[in-house]
């Protein structure tokens, strides 16, 4: 029994790329390398992966990532670095925010296009991870709310920084 729709999960998945995208569109110059949390462990702090710029490319590479449905072989675009795979990883250098948005841009049409091309095999295609085995349609339910949960965290925090609330995004078309 088919519960969901392509169409319905794109409209619903483009509307988290689309919340993520206006909070790294939106933020100030002087916010790109501000930490969003201070109670973070101090490696993390050191390492830079509690900043606003890294946490959108957090979001980016595991979105990448899980369409991909594995791990292995898997790496970001020529541009980006393959870090968040390890522990006592370090950032080589901040990202700017056009390349963020290219990335974005490349994710935002593959998600389209996965979903697009999604057959029924493929959706029951089993993925694992270190935190578990799930098929490739529940993974991608599990990516949309990583994604949409940071860029709700980005958007509070730039509201919290600039009194600017963001726009709800119901859908896209």
């Amino acid at each position: 029994m088919t519960i969901i729709d392509r169409e319905m999960l794109w409209r619903q998945f483009g509307a988290a790329i689309d919340t993520l995208e206006e909070a790294l569109r939106n933020c100030p110059d002087e916010l790109w390398e501000t930490r969003l949390w201070k109670d973070q462990p101090d490696q993390w702090v050191a390492a830079g992966f509690s900043t606003f710029w890294y946490l959108g490319y957090h979001t980016l590479f595991w979105l990448d990532l899980y369409l991909t449905g594995a791990e292995e072989g898997f790496a970001p675009p020529a541009s980006f670095d393959l870090v968040e795979m390890e522990e006592g990883e370090t950032l080589p250098r901040t990202y700017t925010r056009p390349e963020l948005l290219g990335y974005l841009d490349i994710c935002r049409r593959r998600c389209q296009e996965t979903i697009r091309t999604l057959s029924m095999e493929d959706a029951y295609r089993l993925c694992s991870f270190p935190w578990g085995e799930v098929p490739f349609a529940e993974l991608q339910l599990y990516n949309l709310r990583h994604v949409q949960e940071h860029g709700a965290q980005l958007n509070m925090f730039l509201g919290q920084q600039t009194g600017k609330s963001a726009a709800w995004i119901a859908q896209v078309q």
